[in-house]
């Protein structure tokens, strides 16, 4: 369905307020309905300051909470049909290791929403991980595998512009505020305004700074620091670790640990095996080397325990790539229309707390479908329930939806 044009005054019926993966996709999204579309970047296009840089990103369905699955699978189907749309390939098919105590009540409920079986990893990958007695693996075969993650975020952003987006970077919003004829107006740093019927707001580790300024709301989402990490795979080990070999994308459950990797994939000889955390940092004053607390440690010595006879920690990794979560206390998203004297003309999508990128499309047009028709009929179709990312959650609880774990 064409969405109508907007009012007389409007320049666009709808304005994207950051284009990492969530905003690229919301563009793409809206300009796919035939919205006229303004996507706004702070920084360069396909900078690496934000959250939606790198080479490599995990797809997985196998989720503790019952929650995310219905998300990832309505992402699955828009990655591949953004894929068929472009002619470009952006993920590679991996199978999806979940390694933890049997008694890990997180692994279990995550393998059983991913339909994933018991596995034997030694005999599969040739006694590359060393398994601690009482552990239990599970292996799914299915909507898992490996997203490049700049390459995706450009994807959308071309289809975007192919649609007839207009896309602008070096555009940081300073002010967002209701137009004098109903709308929204946004003014940036070097004092350019735009106006729009809607706005949607996906600028990551920046959301608590804008959303404060422009509402008083405050939203409880906290940037923070972590490495991408990349390690050395022993010698005469580099062919076993291949997504070609077969070797799965992995996640390790070990409270309060937890590691995650993707095979060998993006630098030949190296993996990428890494850290969920780090510390809160500034998204504009970080040390980019160095910020991220023990998180090298901490992998070093999983490594060391898991897998010491295929990947060498003896100095240290071999690159480590600055990267950002916006958490929330619960680590569940933000979706939902700002509310207050901006009602449903401001939608925000924020929170992603380091496992959001995977679902961006599927995000993307939820934003859209609020944006334009006021809720998210695709959303609902798919199963996928809103309600826990609502706003409200926190108002007179600062733990939100981790009241109910």
């Amino acid at each position: 369905m064409a969405t109508p044009t907007a009012p007389v005054g409007f320049d666009f019926d709808v304005i994207v307020l950051g284009a990492g993966i969530m905003g690229s996709c919301t563009a793409h999204a809206a300009v796919s309905r035939g919205a006229r579309v303004l996507l706004l970047e702070r920084l360069d296009l396909l900078h690496g300051l934000g959250s939606s840089h790198g080479e490599s990103r995990t797809i997985r369905d196998a989720y503790p909470d019952a929650r995310y699955p219905p998300m990832v699978r309505l992402a699955s189907r828009l990655w591949a049909d953004a894929e068929a749309e472009s002619g470009r390939r952006v993920l590679t098919p991996t199978p999806l290791l979940l390694m933890g105590p049997r008694s890990n009540a997180s692994v279990i409920a995550a393998a059983r929403n991913a339909g994933a079986e018991e596995v034997d990893v030694a005999a599969r990958w040739g006694g590359a991980f060393r398994l601690p007695d009482g552990w239990v693996a599970v292996v799914s075969e299915h909507g898992s595998g490996v997203l490049h993650a700049t390459g995706a975020v450009n994807m959308f952003q071309d289809l975007a512009v192919h649609k007839g987006a207009v896309v602008r970077d070096n555009a940081e919003v300073v002010e967002i505020r209701m137009g004098p004829e109903g709308g929204v107006a946004v003014r940036t740093s070097t004092g350019e305004e735009f106006h729009g019927a809607k706005c949607v707001v996906t600028v990551g580790a920046w959301t608590r700074r804008l959303i404060k300024s422009a509402a008083g709301v405050e939203l409880p989402i906290q940037p923070l620091h972590t490495l991408v990490l990349y390690w050395r795979i022993k010698p005469g080990r580099e062919g076993e670790l291949t997504a070609e070999a077969g070797f799965p994308a992995f996640s390790s459950y070990c409270n309060p640990l937890y590691v995650y990797s993707t095979p060998s994939l993006e630098r030949p000889g190296m993996i990428k095996i890494n850290y969920h955390g780090g510390p809160p940092c500034d998204p504009d004053d970080r040390d980019l080397v160095s910020g991220g607390g023990d998180v090298v440690e901490r992998v070093a010595r999983w490594i060391d325990e898991f897998m010491p006879g295929h990947v060498e920690t003896v100095g240290g990794p071999v690159d480590q790539l600055p990267c950002m979560y916006s958490m929330t206390p619960d680590e569940d998203f933000v979706i939902d229309f700002l509310g207050g004297e901006f009602g449903q003309d401001v939608v925000v999508g924020a929170g992603f707390s380091g496992h959001g990128f995977k679902m961006g499309p599927a995000v993307g047009m939820i934003l859209a479908e609020m944006a334009l028709d006021g809720e998210a009929r695709t959303a609902a179709e798919a199963g996928v329930e809103l309600g826990h990312f609502r706003i409200n959650r926190f108002e007179g609880n600062p733990m939100g939806n981790a009241k109910d774990q």
